[in-house]
């Protein structure tokens, strides 16, 4: 039987992940859940081979887990990790998913030898379709390393960072790129409006057409750039459109290049 996992908060992302490794049975030797509020998980704390813990500090004293979990809000960790710092000796590898704590943060709180995932999800992680970048201190062996990757697979797609500094363009791409697409449908079918359409009618149009073109783009072998060409016939309505949006100095790549560099810059400023 494989070794236990320990998750330490189970809100909505930590629910997404629990609710994927149930599903793809990556749970098959136990998950010790920690959450204060086990209510609010509904038929989860249910499932079979999960038990629920009010406080970390029930956890049994003799549960030797191969990974421990972290994914309560950021300040809430400073509290949550007091009575996990035992875990650490244990050979337990700690893989936290709360947005701006250092894997050096880490180091100082459960030892300087503690193996350390930092990982940073996105929303789309809640219908399984999230993608993850992650970055692993030294002390994470190969094994360990590669149970992270299927962890955080069983909520949509992993890839690892090449240095823990590119966590920060991570958090402000994919972290923050949920908004700025719920942005785009909005802004579309704000314009829609004004172009004549009901409002209903509009939000329809554009929440069906985003979430369409990206499950698209998702499955297609060809690049972003090729499905843009494949929709544009030149000389049409989506030409004329593309104009606008593509226009140098005025489009929307300036505009993303600011806001993905302020992004950038405010997540080095939270990680200390």
């Amino acid at each position: 039987m494989s070794k236990p996992l320990v998750l330490i908060g189970c809100g909505k992302m930590g629910g997404a992940m629990l609710a994927g490794w149930l599903e793809s049975g990556e749970a098959a030797g136990g998950v010790h859940v920690v959450e204060p509020h086990a209510q609010a998980m509904g038929d989860l704390a249910k499932r079979k081979g999960v038990t629920v813990y009010d406080s970390a500090d029930a956890l049994p004293g003799d549960l030797k887990p191969s990974v421990v979990i972290l994914a309560v809000k950021p300040q809430m960790m400073d509290e949550a990790l007091v009575p996990l710092a035992t875990l650490a000796g244990s050979g337990a590898y700690f893989l936290s998913i709360a947005a701006g704590k250092t894997i050096g943060y880490f180091e100082k709180k459960l030892g300087a030898s503690a193996p350390i995932v930092r990982a940073m999800p996105n929303t789309p992680a809640a219908v399984g379709r999230g993608i993850t970048a992650y970055v692993a201190n030294d002390h994470v062996s190969a094994d360990q390393k590669a149970q992270a990757h299927r962890l955080l697979e069983a909520v949509g797609e992993a890839v690892e960072a090449e240095t823990e500094d590119q966590i920060d363009a991570v958090t402000a791409l994919s972290g923050g790129g949920p908004a700025y697409v719920f942005l785009l449908i909005e802004t579309l079918a704000a314009a829609g409006v004004k172009a004549g359409l009901p409002e209903d009618m509009a939000m329809r149009l554009a929440r069906v057409t985003v979430s369409g073109s990206g499950e698209l783009a998702r499955q297609s072998s060809e690049e972003a750039s090729q499905l843009r060409i494949n929709v544009t016939s030149p000389g049409g309505t989506t030409a004329e459109a593309l104009k606008v949006l593509m226009a140098e100095g005025t489009g929307i790549q300036p505009i993303f290049d600011a806001a993905i560099a302020a992004a950038t810059a405010r997540s080095k400023e939270l990680a200390g």
